[in-house]
């Protein structure tokens, strides 16, 4: 297996995602916010020291995508995985929406993974399965909303899409598979304790999606099971 290259895995999907690649013989760059919280990824670095390095970064730094390209020198990066997310602040109905809060959101969900993108892209074209999976969610999908609300979060993972889309139309002629993935609502911080699925199912089945999806794939939104989810 090759490299892969994971945002915000100090805990959840993250966590699950670089366990589950690490198992499966990939090299693992890992990203968090801070190492020193980041008990279980510790634990796992002495458990693969050769096969997982760990970078303290915050994505929405101007500088991250830099500092995560020098971190990488030259390395190639055949899976991408932007994972790093936030869900916002509890009141995201109508009339309780501030600029604030939103804008903050837009940072880590939206800006942040294309600029990081844009500077790992020579990483990413040295690689052999040149892949990027956008972690998005289905209430990003304007077709699947039927409950209104969650202003902030939906926008911020609308738009996200729009960005694989276009990111999908600009990679293709470097063969580089962009895809949208909706890990399901999972027992997680962001998901809380009445979520449909565990850690463990979402990742196995996102991490079956990631092994089969390739460039006839690209510029699409799949859900954690492989089924096609509408924009």
């Amino acid at each position: 297996m090759g490299n892969a290259l994971i945002t915000g895995t100090n805990k959840g999907l993250g966590l699950g995602l670089t366990k589950t690649l690490l198992d499966k013989g990939y090299k693992v760059f890992a990203t968090c916010r801070n190492i020193v919280k980041a008990k279980e990824l510790e634990e796992l670095r002495k458990r693969f020291p050769d096969k997982l390095i760990i970078l303290q970064v915050d994505v929405v730094e101007p500088n991250a995508g830099e500092n995560i390209s020098n971190f990488l020198n030259g390395e190639p990066i055949d899976l991408f995985l932007n994972n790093a997310g936030v869900i916002g602040p509890g009141t995201q109905r109508f009339g309780g929406v501030t600029s604030t809060d939103w804008l903050e959101v837009l940072k880590v969900n939206l800006v942040a993974p294309l600029l990081i993108s844009q500077s790992l892209i020579k990483n990413i074209d040295k690689g052999l399965e040149k892949k990027i999976f956008f972690l998005s969610s289905k209430v990003g999908s304007i077709a699947d909303n039927t409950g209104g609300g969650m202003y902030i979060y939906r926008s911020s993972k609308t738009a996200l899409n729009q960005v694989v889309k276009s990111l999908s139309i600009d990679l293709l002629s470097r063969r580089i598979s962009v895809i949208a993935l909706h890990p399901g609502w999972v027992r997680t911080d962001m998901g809380g304790p009445n979520a449909l699925i565990s850690i463990e199912e979402s990742v196995n089945g996102m991490a079956s999606v990631i092994a089969k999806k390739n460039l006839e794939d690209s510029g699409k939104f799949f859900n954690y099971d492989g089924k096609e989810i509408p924009w």
